[in-house]
């Protein structure tokens, strides 16, 4: 059996690990949260791309320093942290907020994203944020108005620059009558060798 602090230094291996790993990292306090309501938040966690996992916070101290993250001033009371490994962090964010409504005994403290620092402030304006695949619909959506626009004006051209002519011609009083009678002549009368004197 191995010795605890063997243990301890797996654990911090562990975390250090998962904060490498994850794109972002939400800790949370889950301190009067029953059995059953942490299993519905791992469960809903889970579905956003998280994995919710409790740890000692001297060890998480341990393995955020180790990683070059500085989040000792979360580490206060029982924490639990939402690793986002397979999601994305305002999916996840999301999750946390929508059960903490109705368990008002969750509490997001912060986390790190991308390396970066977040507040409780952060991570609840994270929430707010519209999903990817809105955000990605709205660009494709701005991108495609001004093509169609463009596509109009082409279209537009031709019809406008007709438009111009008619409107010059019927300034000018018509088309001029050489003008008119060329294109309507034929190939056959002008071979016409009939006409005498």
């Amino acid at each position: 059996m191995e010795n605890p602090r063997a243990e301890k230094v797996a654990v911090v291996e562990e975390v250090r690990e998962r904060f490498k790993a994850s794109s972002a990292a939400l800790l949370t306090e889950y301190r009067g949260l029953d059995v059953s309501a942490l299993a519905d938040l791992r469960r809903a966690l889970r579905e956003a791309g998280s994995e919710y996992k409790v740890y000692k916070n001297t060890l998480v101290r341990f393995a955020a320093r180790d990683a070059g993250l500085e989040l000792d001033e979360l580490l206060v009371g029982p924490t639990a942290i939402a690793f986002v490994t397979d999601g994305d962090a305002v999916t996840v964010a999301r999750a946390l907020r929508d059960f903490g409504r109705t368990n008002p005994a969750l509490v997001v403290k912060g986390g790190v994203m991308s390396g970066a620092p977040l507040s409780a402030d952060d991570a609840k304006a994270l929430a707010d944020i519209q999903p990817r695949e809105v955000l990605l619909a709205r660009l494709a959506g701005g991108l495609q108005a001004p093509m169609q626009q463009f596509a109009g004006l082409l279209q537009a051209l031709p019809r406008n620059f007709a438009y111009g002519l008619k409107a010059l011609i019927d300034q000018q009083g018509g088309v001029p009558e050489g003008a008119a009678a060329e294109p309507a002549a034929s190939p056959d009368t002008t071979n016409d060798t009939s006409e005498e004197g």
